[in-house]
């Protein structure tokens, strides 16, 4: 029998949240174990992810979050804090930290020029998979076909699984280079692309000649 509190908003947060430990990964699946409407399950899955009690993974699919043990996600975002800080003073250039969502990327860190001319990419910004060296990076090591729309072909992801890096020129943002790298975790995946981006004016039209190795060392690093 269920335990109720009188709280019904915190009675149904915790009904979502039994849902997601016992293995209900989805909308769908959350709805059908709590009996709760789909509106209302999504409104409580996502203030619950707010609050880190929740999570998503690349596909999308809900999980536990940092909060409750889901420690590795948040461990790699206070990693790759400094990180992206080192990166940025020693490339010159605003430095990001993407994981994949679905048909989306998002920033889940970054660290900023403070003025001048740059690239910025705010944290939560949610970017398409079609473009851009961050959405090479993530894509390269996973199997299946482009997504619709993409600005680079097969052949373009093959040659960053080969390298080990991604860069692009205008794919994004028109004026905008940028070089990325892909973050392992520790069964082998691909957890998250870091890169920097900023004008091509500054980056040129080939930007990994330039920024390739301090890209490829900092994704090193956090990959460890």
């Amino acid at each position: 029998m269920k335990q109720t509190s009188g709280v019904g908003v915190l009675d149904k947060a915790v009904l979502v949240l039994d849902a997601v430990a016992a293995g209900a990964d989805s909308l769908a699946t959350i709805t059908e174990h709590t009996g709760l409407s789909r509106a209302t399950a999504h409104r409580l899955a996502v203030a619950l992810e707010v609050h880190r009690l929740l999570g998503r993974d690349a596909g999308g699919s809900w999980l536990l979050g940092s909060r409750l043990g889901a420690g590795p996600v948040e461990d790699l975002l206070t990693k790759a804090r400094p990180v992206l800080a080192r990166l940025r003073d020693l490339t010159g250039e605003s430095a990001q930290l993407y994981r994949r969502r679905g048909d989306l990327r998002i920033c889940v860190a970054a660290a900023d020029l403070g003025s001048g001319l740059r690239d910025t990419v705010p944290v939560g910004a949610e970017l398409p998979m079609t473009a851009g060296s961050a959405a090479q990076v993530l894509l390269a090591w996973e199997p299946g076909p482009l997504p619709a729309g993409a600005a680079f072909t097969a052949r373009t992801l093959s040659d960053v699984r080969r390298r080990g890096w991604a860069h692009s020129v205008g794919e994004r943002q028109a004026g905008v280079a940028s070089v990325s790298a892909p973050v392992f975790g520790s069964d082998g995946s691909v957890v998250g692309a870091i890169g920097v981006s900023g004008p091509i004016e500054r980056l040129g039209r080939q930007p990994g000649a330039k920024h390739a190795a301090a890209v490829v060392a900092a994704a090193r690093e956090l990959s460890a």
